[in-house]
């Protein structure tokens, strides 16, 4: 199963028989997605940032909310939780998903804004496969991303909604959230490719993926 980046909180997880895209944005943010194909879209909540569907071809599985999916062979549990430490008084509510595509479990956190309590962090512990948002401002900053990866303990991290050129919010970069996970930054990977593992003892390694986005005219 492979894990692409098309920047901030949008990834695109191809597996044999199915494709999920996550978060779909509009161009307004000054990235450009390309129109694509994929069984199932999921959006962790609805800000104009995070659920720009129409860029997906008609015939996608649209996920909006908590609840228990299975679609084209993917399994999606989505987990209710909050934008903001404030139970959503701020900004609303938000989605985490926990996506299962060829027996990879992939979580994604969507914009959330705080520490996991004991039922979420159970409904979504151990992935094989950790997007999380590092960028703050709205959603979580590099410290909290690091607490909560430390929570859930995956196989991989990928980090996602931070600062990166073209991109016209105004987000934290990368760095504070590799300094909190103690490691170094390293060449982003174009893709992250994840089989089913027997191991059950294992360090957990960040990743970081380039963005694969249009140039924008």
């Amino acid at each position: 199963m492979d894990v692409t980046w098309l920047g901030h909180g949008c990834f695109r997880l191809r597996g044999r028989g199915a494709a999920v895209v996550t978060d779909p944005y509009p161009p307004a943010i000054g990235l450009k997605l390309s129109r694509m194909d994929a069984e199932v879209v999921t959006v962790s909540h609805e800000h104009d940032n995070h659920n720009y569907t129409q860029v997906v071809r008609d015939g996608a599985y649209e996920i909006r909310g908590p609840g228990e999916y299975e679609v084209a062979g993917v399994t999606v549990i989505g987990v209710p939780t909050f934008h903001d430490p404030e139970k959503g008084a701020k900004q609303g509510r938000n989605t985490v998903y926990l996506i299962e595509i060829d027996d990879v479990r992939v979580c994604h956190l969507g914009d959330l804004g705080h520490k996991l309590d004991d039922v979420e962090a159970e409904a979504v512990a151990s992935p094989d496969v950790l997007l999380v948002p590092v960028g703050g401002r709205t959603a979580m900053n590099g410290a909290q991303a690091a607490e909560v990866v430390r929570q859930l303990e995956p196989r991989y991290v990928v980090p996602m909604h931070y600062a990166i050129p073209g991109l016209k919010l105004e987000l934290d970069p990368l760095d504070r959230f590799l300094k909190e996970m103690g490691v170094t930054a390293s060449e982003p990977q174009p893709k992250l490719s994840v089989q089913k593992s027997s191991v059950t003892e294992y360090e957990t390694k960040v990743v970081v993926l380039e963005p694969k986005i249009e140039p924008k005219v």
